[in-house]
């Protein structure tokens, strides 16, 4: 457990996440080879990256991107996925795992989620299936693993492929298999408030040759070296990953064994302090499952999250609401024309749904502090 106070916690304010971007002095050094080497994108650092990442998880294929957005929608787009088909995803995450459904013309078809692990409810995925149904994507929201089992085991049962939308959960586990490594493709992102960031950047990871090949060619504008000559084979984007994001991920993967376990103790330390209030609702974790804790968010029981940011902020403390409910977002409504009761416990978890301050390097009085706030205020 990581002990003291920092900086913010004593000048009472408190992020509700600062990135930890690994040893100082060895990322400058890696800084310094790439800006002396000349080569400032998808060089040999962006290589090795993808090997750590794959070595990691354990699979054949890692392939880095600029976002964890850009691999959902090359995952997609390199499955044929299109206009006509239907993509399940759950209706309580961040936009992007719906969105790239419609970028590619098909349809994302809602699905509620459980209100204890906030993930997609797998009873529920059957009925959602259609003719149309192309894909599943199982979201392992703040890092806490989806029931995989069934999922995948419906999907074998209509043909569907799986597309983990893991962007948060690199290092959890569902029953001792890696997030990400069980569906067909896994998708990470290592924006700065994941386990490790670099900046912006994603990936995307499969076992499958043929899908691993395509998404590379995707992302570098459809290009694919032929000898010494380079050919164009598809029409596609400027998806790449730079060099010097890949030394921030370089750096934070040789350290991941270590930031996980300390993101362990902090969790534990907010539920220990908050356990006894019963307006405060935690997330659960499957049996035999980890999660590594990306964002640490309860759900509140008998008040709207809106109504206590502003007292969190008076006290110095940065909070904010856990996701999205998608089919109350304008667009969604407007498309589709969704009802506000239609997926009630989206709905419940966007009202209150509350994130707390959660990052590597938090000192125990930061969590003490942030704790006491709460109670404070909900008390």
């Amino acid at each position: 457990m990581v002990q003291g106070q920092d900086r913010s916690s004593m000048s009472r304010k408190i992020r509700i996440s600062k990135p930890y971007l690994g040893n100082k002095q060895n990322l400058m050094s890696l800084l310094k080879e790439v800006l002396d080497s000349g080569f400032l994108v998808q060089s040999k650092y962006v290589a090795q990256f993808e090997r750590q990442v794959a070595t990691y998880l354990g699979v054949k294929h890692a392939v880095a991107v600029s976002s964890g957005t850009a691999a959902l929608h090359l995952s997609l787009i390199s499955l044929g996925i299109g206009p006509g088909d239907e993509v399940i995803v759950p209706a309580y995450t961040f936009p992007a795992t719906a969105n790239v459904a419609e970028l590619v013309g098909a349809k994302p078809v809602l699905v509620d989620v459980d209100l204890d692990t906030y993930n997609i409810q797998v009873a529920h995925i059957k009925e959602a299936i259609s003719q149309k149904t192309r894909a599943i994507i199982p979201v392992h929201l703040f890092g806490n693993p989806a029931d995989m089992g069934p999922i995948v085991e419906i999907a074998s049962v209509h043909d569907l492929v799986v597309i983990e939308d893991a962007a948060g959960a690199l290092g959890s586990e569902y029953k001792r298999r890696k997030c990400g490594t069980i569906g067909t493709l896994g998708c990470f992102s290592f924006h700065p408030r994941k386990i490790v960031t670099t900046g912006e950047g994603g990936m995307v990871v499969t076992d499958d040759d043929r899908l691993a090949e395509s998404v590379r060619n995707l992302r570098n504008h459809g290009m694919q070296p032929s000898g010494s000559q380079r050919d164009f084979i598809a029409a596609g984007f400027n998806y790449r990953m730079n060099e010097l994001e890949a030394t921030l991920g370089i750096i934070q993967m040789q350290e991941i064994d270590k930031i996980i376990p300390e993101r362990q103790d902090l969790a534990k330390l907010y539920m220990e302090l908050l356990r006894d209030n019963s307006n405060i609702v935690f997330q659960e974790t499957l049996p035999g499952c980890f999660s590594v804790w990306q964002a640490f968010v309860v759900r509140l029981k008998n008040m709207n999250t809106i109504s206590i940011l502003d007292s969190l902020k008076k006290a110095g403390i940065e909070a904010n609401i856990g996701t999205y409910a998608l089919h109350l977002l304008r667009f969604y409504t407007s498309k589709y024309g969704y009802k506000e009761n239609d997926f009630p416990n989206a709905k419940r978890m966007f009202e209150k749904g509350l994130v707390l301050p959660l990052y590597s390097k938090m000192s125990e009085g930061s969590v003490k502090f942030v704790a006491e706030s709460i109670l404070a205020i909900v008390e």
